[in-house]
């Protein structure tokens, strides 16, 4: 999927699509996802040259590998999650599953906003920029036209807010 391709809705994903869209939100099925696929994901990544990933060949998800500064460590930290294009930019969403905790990814981007995302074989240097209010609730609203497993995480981590935000590119 390339940064300006329209996602697959879950009403057009196919039925296996919408099988593992469905088994990732639930309860084994995230526990399995949060601690497996980003593996994964990485393993398929580099060896279709940047071009999928796991999640988007199974489950037709917009994925993007972020790399951002680890907030404790400094060195630079690549994760695959799910990129959903926006008007300014590619919108991600801190749900880590409905899991205890934010994603490590949420606590690098909160100390340092500067990062680099890749789609395809192409990538670029953005800015993440939190989203609040409208902004928030029109992406959360288009998030979950794509996967509606959102909600589900977003009623598991009530405890916490789950945070979006816009990467924007950087000129």
């Amino acid at each position: 999927m390339s940064a300006t391709t329209e996602p697959i809705t879950f009403s057009q994903a196919n039925a296996a699509q919408r099988a593992v869209r469905r088994f990732a939100s639930s309860g084994p099925g995230s526990w399995v996802f949060a601690r497996v696929s980003h593996h994964l994901d990485r393993v398929v990544y580099r060896a279709t040259d940047g071009r999928n990933t796991l999640a988007s060949l199974l489950a037709g998800l917009p994925i993007v590998m972020l790399t951002t500064t680890g907030a404790k460590s400094g060195r630079p930290r690549t994760v695959p999650i799910v990129g959903l294009p926006t008007d300014e930019g590619l919108a991600v969403i801190a749900s880590n599953y409905g899991q205890e905790r934010h994603p490590a990814w949420y606590y690098n981007l909160a100390k340092n906003p500067e990062a680099t995302a890749a789609v395809d074989d192409r990538s670029w240097r953005v800015r993440a920029v939190e989203a609040e209010g409208e902004r928030r609730q029109r992406i959360w609203d288009e998030a979950l036209k794509i996967y509606p497993g959102y909600s589900t995480y977003e009623k598991r981590a009530a405890h916490r807010k789950i945070h979006v935000f816009v990467l924007e590119p950087v000129a």
